[in-house]
């Protein structure tokens, strides 16, 4: 109850401070964004990270800001490509049944109670995550071809896995963008010192990219078979739990691992080898939304 309340008191003075009267913050190509659409945004935020309650108010704007910002530039090239914002009933429950079980909850009923918590409604959820999922499709429709799969490559670390001693991490991230190699420690300087100040997954919703800012930059567990030479030896010189800046094709890459497991185990090679090449797809899959993102926003019109 004391952590319940805690988070009301938070979102009453979020609400306080920038809802006193309904104000447009942005205008993106026709796409209004009032100050009442940064407060549910922060409560859908907070839905999803909770450690978000201990941020202060201008924080708290800023990521809502930013986060409504880069859906709503998705919904505006979504509309280009789709005749409406809607997906399949099935993809939806699914994904709807995701959210609900990284949160511990068991079904549907509790995930829609708990919602109330935050004074939010599945409506709201349903359509995050429909916007998500189009964007993802699109992705995969413009650049699936582009996509390479270095099977053989896959299969022989495979082979070395099987019955040997290995090392599943659990990985965060935070992936972002700067403008020239001067830029890469400054900025992770930064964002170092922001994680001491605010913690992890708040500093990953201040300046991360990647889809999983939206989950404290969640990746959930890999084995280290599964990642390139280079993402790995950052890994082994780390100090503490956070790697040096990974330089990735568009963007900067760090790493968190918040637990490891070893085991000596056989694995089951078909399985293994699904979940490293759906890895090394959506890793690729990631870096073009990048891409595609940036170039469809330097082509709007933005009006505060």
């Amino acid at each position: 109850m004391k952590i319940f309340f805690y988070i009301i008191i938070f979102i009453f003075c979020f609400n306080s401070t920038y809802s006193i009267e309904s104000k447009i913050i942005y205008n993106i190509q026709n796409e209004i964004i009032t100050n009442i659409d940064l407060k549910n945004e922060f409560k859908y935020l907070l839905v999803l990270n909770n450690r978000l309650k201990d941020i202060d108010k201008d924080m708290a704007f800023l990521i809502s800001k930013e986060s409504l910002v880069r859906d709503k530039i998705k919904k505006i090239e979504i509309m280009k490509n789709f005749k409406n914002l809607k997906i399949d009933q099935k993809y939806e429950d699914i994904l709807i049944k995701d959210i609900y079980l990284k949160l511990g909850l068991d079904n549907k009923d509790q995930f829609i109670e708990y919602l109330k918590e935050y004074d939010l409604k599945l409506k709201n959820i349903i359509e995050k995550i429909t916007i998500n999922a189009l964007w993802n499709d699109l992705i995969i429709r413009k650049y699936s071809a582009k996509i390479e799969i270095n099977e053989k490559k896959i299969k022989n670390k495979i082979d070395l896995i099987n019955q040997q001693t290995t090392r599943d991490f659990l990985l965060s991230e935070i992936v972002y963008e700067v403008e020239n190699k001067e830029e890469i420690n400054k900025k992770f300087i930064e964002i170092k010192k922001s994680i001491k100040d605010i913690g992890f997954e708040n500093t990953v919703s201040l300046f991360s990219i990647s889809a999983s800012a939206k989950t404290g930059g969640n990746i959930g567990w890999v084995n280290e078979k599964s990642l390139s030479q280079d993402i790995l030896k950052n890994i082994e010189k780390m100090e503490g739990n956070l790697t040096q800046p990974i330089i990735l094709p568009n963007s900067i890459l760090m790493l968190k691992i918040n637990e490891i497991k070893k085991a000596t185990l056989k694995i089951d090679y078909d399985i293994e080898l699904k979940k490293a090449i759906d890895y090394e797809r959506n890793k690729q899959l990631n870096q073009y939304s990048i891409i595609y993102f940036n170039r469809i926003k330097k082509n709007l019109e933005f009006n505060e």
